[in-house]
């Protein structure tokens, strides 16, 4: 992939962090919830970059499951797995809101699926062999871990399960208005 330079010197005047903590995941429950994905997203361009989607908080990891489900027609009506997960990075870089506008991303655009600028975003992330990134949800008001899997460390870093919960994503999501039918 062709970086944008510009986009990639921008990115580098960022000062990446380590992260120790724990975060969550929502799959379906015969997905290893350390399954990297490959298959693109908002972080992520198709077959490009191998990444772990997670979320600092339960309701977050929910959220995402909610929105991707409840756009299938029928909707599944399977049970999922939430689990908590423990995570250490060595480069992470945080991108608040502020920060994501000045490189181009369009806030009010943020919640739909408008991959573009962020997936060139991910794409320069990667390449600056940053482990992980932290960005605000589109989702729930918090933020979300990507882990960047080609630069994480697992030797030297912790990536866990710790726990699984079944979740009944159906009554979640209309309990919290963002499912309709």
């Amino acid at each position: 992939m062709i970086h944008d330079l510009e986009l990639v010197d921008r990115l580098g005047a960022f000062l990446p962090t380590p992260f120790d903590g724990e975060v969550f995941r929502a799959t379906r429950k015969s997905l290893d919830p350390l399954a990297p994905s490959v298959s693109g997203g908002r972080w992520a361009p198709k077959n490009s970059v191998s990444v772990l989607y997670t979320s600092l908080t339960k309701d977050g990891a929910v959220a995402e499951l909610v929105f991707h489900w409840g756009q299938l027609d029928p909707l599944p009506s399977k049970p999922a797995s939430l689990h908590r997960i423990a995570l250490t990075t060595h480069k992470t870089l945080r991108l608040l809101r502020p920060d994501l506008e000045s490189l181009g991303v369009d806030w009010n655009r943020y919640e739909v699926i408008n991959y573009e600028r962020t997936q060139q975003i991910g794409a320069a992330i990667d390449f600056l062999g940053c482990d992980g990134l932290i960005v605000p949800s589109a989702r729930w008001n918090c933020e979300n871990l990507i882990l960047f899997c080609e630069h994480h460390q697992v030797e030297s870093t912790k990536l866990v399960v710790l726990s699984t919960e079944e979740v009944d994503w159906l009554d979640w999501g209309h309990k919290q208005g963002m499912l309709t039918k």
